[in-house]
Order: structure tokens, then C-alpha cells, then sequence
């Protein structure tokens, strides 16, 4: 049997951690411009993934 591959997408997207999924925000790779300092400002860094998404994440971690 041939060896199970994590989804190559959310490898690159998703970090497992204690606290769940960590994941960086959105909409903070180009077209900066328009965007006010505060907005971007605000997406620096990273975030844990919501408990409602968490399964679907793990799902694509585990099988496929």
C-alpha cells in the first residue's frame, strides 16, 4: 500500500500547534496601497484557525 500524503496545500498554509492550527491572514500580499495602516497593521502575524474549521483542516492533514 502506498504511503498516505498530506495535502501539499495546507502544508503550506497551516502549522499544527498545542492550541490548534496556526495560519496567516489574508489579503496582506499585494495591492497594499489602497489599504489604511491600521488594516495592515492588523493582519501582521499569525492567527488559530477557527474551532468550526479545524476538522476540515485536519481532514486534509491526515488522508489523502
Amino acid at each position: 500500500m502506498s504511503k498516505a500524503k498530506v495535502h501539499s496545500g495546507a502544508a503550506k498554509r497551516f502549522k499544527k500547534t498545542a492550541a490548534g492550527y496556526k495560519h496567516k491572514h489574508a489579503n496582506k500580499s499585494h495591492i497594499l496601497t489602497k489599504m489604511t495602516t491600521k488594516r495592515k497593521r492588523q493582519l501582521r502575524g499569525t492567527s488559530v484557525l477557527n474551532a468550526a474549521d479545524a476538522p476540515l483542516v485536519d481532514r486534509m492533514f491526515r488522508s489523502c
